[in-house]
């Protein structure tokens, strides 16, 4: 295929995660679950599914899972038993990648074993719902020794973190809450422990038909892996495209997609590492340097405002009590006063996100 300019990748991408038109369908049933939808902050999961759909936020055919780069995600229930599979490492070489500890510079050479051990503890130990802290001191005590550290914060020797949340869904483990009191416990019914990668060209393909135009290394940074391996298992039925003079990949399926597509007038305010910005190209997706650092941050990721399918500013929100959450928008340019209008209806979406019955806004 020809050469496509960004805007166009932007409005497809737009389309294909959901955020071009509110839907009425339950969270189960939108499209952008086939990726899943990251819980970056504690209940930000819901701010994302309210810029989607109209419909109810609860959805009990959906669990909350350590999946890609071993981040909370949302998923479907019936997904687990192919994702447990896609998600698992290559190769050694896959694993190291994904494990990177400078805690554990030995551990990391196990490559798969460290994970394969650290999921078969995770089954023995959270049988039941249990707080993390428990589950991790247990587990820690199941593990080769050099997956653990000495850790100054806590006083005690545990499981570094990638590994631990790595090994979590091939662990039958569920995320039941975050926070000071993090809850885990056992997935009803959980999927039987990998043995080896199945259907990572599946998984790969999922990422492209959200994502793409892209390629091995954007991929490989999502998942965490490495970008090597990601070349290696490259799969077939996918058309190369030319965006801005780099090549690229996207499904055979969605090339009509890509070349229609065009941005739809309107605005969204999206949370932070919402599906639309675990897009690795992130020249791409905010060209400006200063302004990827508003919406990137080492800690603390912002909401992101999206006018007309573009990154036009950053939001932050606190709550007020449990009924208002007071939101601060600051744009990248000026926004005139017909859209701060729709930027205020479309604060009550955050409110529904975030348990709220009133949203106030201020703009910067």
């Amino acid at each position: 295929m020809g050469g496509i300019d960004r805007a166009r990748v932007m409005a497809y991408r737009v389309a294909a995660l959901g955020l071009a038109a509110r839907s009425r369908k339950r969270p189960a049933d939108l499209d952008v679950l086939d990726l899943g939808v990251q819980e970056y902050t504690p209940g930000s999961h819901h701010v994302a599914l309210a810029a989607r759909t109209s419909a109810g936020l609860d959805d009990d055919r959906l669990i909350m899972v350590w999946a890609a780069r071993g981040a909370p995600h949302l998923h479907r229930r019936d997904d687990l038993a192919a994702l447990v599979k896609q998600l698992w490492p290559v190769s050694d070489l896959d694993a190291t990648s994904r494990i990177q500890s400078a805690q554990i510079p030995e551990g990391m050479k196990l490559g798969v074993a460290a994970l394969t051990a650290t999921a078969a503890a995770f089954r023995e130990v959270v049988t039941r719902s249990m707080p993390r802290g428990e589950a991790s001191a247990e587990v820690s005590k199941r593990v080769p020794e050099s997956l653990t550290f000495d850790c100054r914060g806590c006083g005690a020797r545990h499981i570094a973190g990638n590994v631990w949340q790595h090994s979590g869904l091939a662990g039958g483990v569920r995320v039941e809450s975050r926070g000071r009191d993090a809850m885990l416990g056992p997935i009803p019914d959980a999927p039987s422990q990998p043995v080896e990668n199945d259907g990572i060209g599946d998984l790969i393909t999922t990422y492209l038909r959200f994502l793409g135009p892209a390629g091995p290394a954007e991929v490989a940074k999502y998942l965490g892996g490495s970008a090597t391996e990601m070349k290696r298992v490259w799969p077939d039925g996918l058309a190369e495209v030319t965006v801005d003079g780099k090549k690229r990949w996207l499904p055979e399926s969605q090339i009509t997609a890509l070349s229609k597509a065009e941005a739809r007038s309107g605005v969204r305010l999206i949370p932070g590492m919402d599906p639309l910005l675990q897009a690795r190209d992130r020249d791409l997706m905010v060209p400006d340097r200063e302004q990827q650092k508003q919406v990137w941050r080492v800690l603390g990721n912002p909401g992101v405002l999206l006018v007309d399918g573009e990154v036009a500013g950053v939001w932050r929100a606190k709550m007020a009590g449990r009924r208002r959450v007071d939101l601060t928008v600051t744009g990248f340019g000026t926004l005139p006063a017909p859209r701060r209008k729709q930027i205020e209806e479309e604060a009550a979406e955050v409110a529904r996100g975030r348990g709220a019955t009133e949203a106030t806004i201020a703009f910067e």
